[in-house]
């Protein structure tokens, strides 16, 4: 009797996660799926089953796949400046024997920060006409005018990807630092006695002990950068000339913008099954690292 009344409270204290959870996740990511294969769209209440007709439609428009490969190079160039730079950083503090807590606090600000704050902050530093490092840069003379770093299709994408490298490094560097901090100090010893180099050090003991992390990171972050929505809207809003529109704001447009909320779910199941592909195979690998250091 105990059993069951133990049962019963184990269920009642995770039955309020599990409907938020369901409300907030399941509930609509099943409908997409399900919306997906009909004619749904925001200004009837009446639609039709079509089942893969939105897809073939979806992958026949070339605005999906310009949106498709800007994620690409989002996602990649975000992923790997954020990782570089985070790794660089957290190997430095590491290192740094006073007043590593301050330096460790002064650098993870950017990622305490809301995205909204971060998105107009950059817009009053980078705009073209009030913007203050383009006058700073006309001021010195360096250039006769501003230039246009959100109006110009290359410098857009450039100032996009630098601002998220600054706002994710810092992620990457708690953890990697965190997981420094377990290497064991004895291996470093022996390996100085044995007159090991630094990069044999690193090489070697670091980087296997660390790397598991790592990998973590890279799935997470890949997952996050790629699906990033509210950075790159509030910013560019995939302009100029869809040179920054990536599938989650290609999405947004067709299911908001045109109202196809079919066609926009379609998107977002192409959208969940490769980034699904993307986490298997590093799950893999990760796997398999496992293995190694066991």
């Amino acid at each position: 009797m105990l059993i069951k009344k133990f049962d019963y409270a184990r269920w009642l204290f995770v039955m309020p996660a599990i409907i938020v959870v369901g409300l907030l996740f399941v509930y609509p990511f099943l409908s997409s799926i399900y919306f997906s294969f009909t004619t749904k769209n925001l200004l009837s209440p009446n639609y039709q089953f079509v089942g893969l007709d939105n897809y073939r439609k979806v992958l026949a428009d070339p605005d999906f796949w310009n949106s498709f490969f800007n994620s690409l190079k989002w996602t990649f160039f975000s992923l790997a400046g954020q990782v570089l730079v985070g790794f660089i950083l957290a190997l430095a503090i590491h290192r740094i024997k006073r007043f590593k807590w301050l330096y460790r606090t002064l650098l993870i600000i950017p990622w305490a920060f809301p995205t909204i704050v971060i998105a107009f902050s950059w817009q009053w530093i980078l705009n073209g006409v009030y913007g203050y490092l383009p006058n700073l840069i006309v001021k010195l003379g360096l250039m006769n005018n501003p230039p246009a770093f959100f109006t110009d299709s290359t410098w857009a994408f450039v100032c996009l990807v630098g601002i998220n490298i600054w706002f994710g490094a810092p992620l990457i560097m708690v953890n990697v630092l965190s997981a420094l901090q377990t290497v064991p100090q004895e291996q470093f010893e022996a390996a100085r006695i044995d007159g090991a180099s630094s990069w044999q050090v690193f090489r070697f003991i670091t980087l296997p002990h660390i790397r598991v992390v790592i990998g973590l990171l890279v799935v997470l972050r890949t997952i996050w950068i790629f699906n990033n929505f509210d950075i790159v809207y509030l910013l560019t809003g995939g302009g100029p000339s869809n040179a920054t529109t990536t599938l989650p704001i290609f999405a947004y447009n067709l299911g908001w913008g045109t109202q196809l909320l079919g066609r926009s779910s379609a998107v977002t199941v192409l959208l969940f099954l490769f980034l699904l592909t993307i986490c298997l195979l590093y799950f893999y690998i990760i796997r398999k690292w496992e293995k190694e250091s066991k």
